[in-house]
């Protein structure tokens, strides 16, 4: 795993939608009722969730979804899963508590 660049993240959460978006993937079954809805039955990716379900709930474009997701997973803040044609994006939770560790002892 790469070392976390605190600068990194920090740039991820300033934008509203991002954060958003990393707050809706905290509780995908909550946010994103359709979950796997691509999958085939007996294939699971848990907490994942499909580009095209978090571009309908950001009301983004494709473009700009796909370039947020991408900013925040080069921040190490989420993690992909491409099955098929389709990509599920989850938070990656050992980040989060490297992140409040850093608050903790550096901050």
């Amino acid at each position: 795993m790469k070392t976390m660049e605190p600068i990194d993240v920090f740039k991820a959460l300033s934008n509203e939608t991002r954060l958003n978006i990393l707050k809706w993937l905290k509780e995908p079954e909550k946010h994103f009722p359709k979950q796997g809805a691509h999958l085939p039955k007996g294939v699971s990716i848990k907490g994942g969730v499909c580009v095209g379900d978090i571009q309908e709930k950001a009301k983004a474009s494709q473009s700009t979804v796909s370039q947020y997701l991408n900013m925040m997973q080069n921040a190490g803040l989420l993690e992909s899963v491409r099955y098929g044609q389709w990509t599920y994006y989850r938070r990656n939770e050992e980040t989060f508590s490297r992140l409040a560790e850093y608050f903790k002892t550096e901050i």
